[in-house]
């Protein structure tokens, strides 16, 4: 009410509010609650006008450091609150019971008994390989003349002789000179001297380029797979599958706790890269088997055959059981995250369970399930959860079709395309391993994927011990002769049995959580705590200093208001429309007390008014007497020190 009675008073006496400003600052700045910075201007020192200056100031400076402060490059404001970074808390939590890890164990490979037939012309070019190789004298090449050539055409391995570094030399394995400036067919080279590569050309052979290896082993290897890819990829997927092993075959025993198992408590798919695979406790078409404690007796007990002398030699190079542990309802990617046991040993795993929860949007660029990602997830099919490998996968495979015009045959196809072989897609190796080696493309495939919001890690602890001992071989080979093949003579060997417990080795578990490092509460906490040291300001100081700064933008409104209403205001036009009256027109009427018109002409030059009309009475002013006018004492006072100024 005072501000008003405050406002009131000097509109009336002052039209064009030119006190109304200084008074703003008066009554704001006056009563301000800060006993800090603000107090610099008192009275004692200053007039009161620089008091109220000094302290708007020190206010307006105070807002453009914190401004600059909270939005500066170097901020921890900006790195912690603006730019939304997170903090990592540790939570250990006790359940009564926790859901066993799923369980993915395969054999290595299909068997060789099976799918001999067709790998035959391939198994032959791969020993006439090695054969040159091992042996380059020139009579070891009446061989060739027998062997099936289609496969190699495509991509064969050449032998680069780099005895001279600034030339050097292409020769082909099998005798055919592939550079004008080589020796002669039938020329040797000696493995220090030369290294093994392979040829990957396209657009019928005009465009060619060579991978090179250190090592002569790992090219065949690569050559193998290759070429194993490229017949298999012709295959039909159910033929396949019926060429590797059967689940009675391969697991011998199953124990969960104390209640016993069998392969049928397993779900069978197909990994192209170790033919079938079984996963225990998936948890797609069951309800997921709970641990009931912790400890070696309460966790899952397997037997496996994995039969290594049953393995393709050329394709499956190691001995031993591929398993990966991993949560329910994923899909196992078991090249990338599995482990392999060996042989003959058996295989104790503990684990611990980590429970990983990632903040969303806009803190980090996590999916909750794959749903805002550009990538469309192959795996779909197998209605598992999203999880960044299926969608790094996805996004190979999309490169491979959009540039190769073929999927590979190692994951899954979209509908309506074809997988990749040298019959209908000469130059598919050519296109599959520059996009292989192609940095643009993971970079690109890494950008678009997302890490999953919520993840479930299994921590290991692997330790191994032989199995069977000498003393129990033979009875229990015995036994499970009996049970798997129904004979009297033992048909295992140590070579080919594994033994697996797999069980929690606690059931506390650890929830990783993230949370926001640095949110508004504490941004609002930290500048009203600056404030409050510096300045002795609080909420109601920022209050006030905001309420001024409205007043001034109202005040500031009316003023131009009022002055653009001035403008167009009109001025008094004069109550006759002849010319204006002269001097000693004006001095006569101002002797003519009688009022009476002048009917004569006192100069030849007048001219008479039309209609008769009379001229204006003049006449002076009233006196504008102000000190008359009653004033509260308060705007007295006032005046005066704004007079003094």
């Amino acid at each position: 009410p005072s501000r008003l009675l405050l406002l009131s008073g000097r509109r009336s006496q002052s039209p064009d509010y030119k006190f109304v400003l200084p008074h703003l600052f008066t009554w704001h700045l006056d009563p301000m609650p800060s006993y800090g910075l603000f107090r610099i201007g008192d009275r004692k020192v200053l007039d009161g006008s620089s008091h109220h200056v000094v302290t708007f100031l020190l206010t307006f400076v105070f807002v453009c450091v914190c401004s600059i402060h909270v939005c500066g490059d170097q901020s921890k404001f900006q790195h912690s609150h603006w730019m939304l970074t997170t903090e990592h808390t540790l939570h250990e939590a006790l359940r009564q019971s926790l859901a066993h890890p799923t369980l993915t164990c395969v054999c290595s490979g299909d068997g060789y008994s099976k799918v001999k037939h067709l790998l035959k012309d391939l198994d032959e070019l791969m020993e006439a390989v090695l054969d040159k190789i091992l042996t380059p004298e020139p009579g070891h090449t009446n061989i060739t003349s027998t062997l099936n050539f289609t496969i190699w055409n495509h991509t064969p391995l050449v032998l680069i002789d780099e005895r001279n570094p600034d030339h050097p030399v292409i020769l082909d394995l099998f005798g055919d000179n592939h550079n004008s400036s080589s020796p002669a067919p039938g020329s040797t080279c000696n493995a220090q001297g030369c290294k093994v590569a392979m040829r990957l050309c396209s657009d019928n052979g005009t465009v060619c380029s060579f991978r090179n290896f250190t090592s002569a082993t790992q090219a065949v290897t690569e050559w193998y797979i290759l070429q194993a890819t490229n017949i298999f990829s012709q295959v039909p997927r159910e033929d396949l599958v019926g060429m590797g092993y059967a689940p009675d075959r391969i697991i011998l025993a199953c124990l969960f706790g104390t209640e016993p198992c069998s392969h049928r408590n397993f779900t069978r798919i197909f990994y192209p890269d170790y033919g079938n695979c079984y996963v225990f406790n998936w948890g797609m078409t069951e309800k997921a088997l709970p641990s009931a404690n912790p400890g070696a007796e309460f966790g899952l007990k397997l037997i496996l055959d994995i039969d290594q002398e049953d393995y393709v030699p050329f394709l499956a190079s190691t001995a031993g059981a591929r398993l990966m542990l991993h949560e329910q309802r994923t899909y196992p990617f078991i090249r990338e995250e599995g482990i392999y046991a060996m042989a003959g040993t058996e295989t104790s795993i503990g684990v611990l369970v980590d429970k990983l929860q990632h903040k969303g949007e806009p803190y980090s660029s996590c999916t909750m399930n794959g749903s805002d990602v550009a990538i469309q997830n192959l795996y779909n099919d197998y209605n598992t959860t999203y999880s960044i490998q299926a969608c790094l996968h996805s996004c190979f495979q999309d490169y491979m079709i959009h540039n190769c015009s073929c999927g590979h045959y190692l994951y899954p196809l979209p509908a309506g395309k074809k997988y990749c072989n040298s019959r209908d897609f000469p130059d598919w190796a050519y296109c599959y391993l520059s996009l292989q080696m192609s940095v643009a493309q993971r970079e690109t495939c890494l950008s678009m994927c997302k890490e999953s919001c919520n993840d479930t890690q299994y921590k290991m602890t692997i330790s191994m011990a032989d199995w069977p001992s000498e003393a129990s071989e033979d009875w229990i080979f015995h036994v499970l002769s009996q049970e798997r093949d129904q004979s009297a003579n033992i048909t295992l060997s140590r070579k080919g049995v594994v033994k697996l417990n797999i069980y929690f080795q606690e059931f506390n578990y650890r929830l990783i959580e993230e949370s926001p490092a640095n949110n508004m509460v504490w941004l609002l906490s930290n500048l009203g705590g600056q404030f409050g040291f510096w300045m002795g300001g609080s909420v109601l100081c920022l209050i006030e200093f905001g309420e001024i700064i409205i007043d001034f933008i109202w005040i500031t409104i009316i003023k131009l208001v009022v002055a653009c209403k001035g403008l167009h205001r009109k001025r008094p036009q004069a109550p006759y429309t002849g010319p204006p009256p002269t001097v000693a027109e004006l001095v006569e009427a101002h002797t003519n007390f009688g009022f009476q018109p002048d009917t004569t002409s006192h100069s030849p030059h007048t001219e008479v008014y039309p209609d008769q009309q009379t001229l204006p009475i003049p006449g002076t002013p009233p006196p504008n007497y102000d000190s008359l006018r009653l004033q509260p004492l308060d705007t007295v006072e006032s005046d005066s020190e704004v007079e003094t100024i």
